[in-house]
């Protein structure tokens, strides 16, 4: 629900001064743009999804490119995948990369948006189930 409204949708379009490709942007009819880059989540413990499971250099690039992005005033967004049924929430897993963690709490705070949802995978599909709590 939170990012119906836009008529247009473009994947893998180039932006930013990092040379990045955003995974999905999105135009209104007033020309209104939306930044989303989608993480795909599957590490999970004691019900709290993590991200990311490796240090993910690439991944805190694109929190600053967002940041970048919303201080232009366009909207973005996070937007985690959780391909887990066990999950009940995310979090950054700082113990795993630390820079990822201290970004994506500076990228919320500068107005980028965090949104999780866990995921029903199947061979054929992803279907989008339940919104989940990110926390910081």
């Amino acid at each position: 629900r939170e990012l119906q409204g836009y008529s247009h949708i473009r994947s893998e379009v180039p932006y930013g001064n990092e040379r990045s490709r955003i995974d999905l942007l999105l135009q209104n009819e007033t020309k209104n743009l939306c930044y989303v880059e989608v993480k795909n989540v599957t590490l999970v413990e004691n019900n709290t999804a993590f991200f990311p499971d490796a240090v993910s250099q690439r991944g805190t690039r694109h929190l600053r490119e967002l940041m970048a992005m919303r201080k232009q005033g366009h909207r973005s967004v996070i937007f985690y995948c959780v391909q887990r049924k066990d999950a009940e929430q995310l979090r950054p897993a700082d113990e795993i990369d630390p820079e990822y963690g201290r970004t994506l709490r500076l990228a919320i705070q500068s107005g980028v948006e965090a949104l999780a949802c866990r995921a029903m995978v199947s061979s054929t599909e992803i279907h989008l189930q339940t919104k989940l709590p990110v926390l910081t």
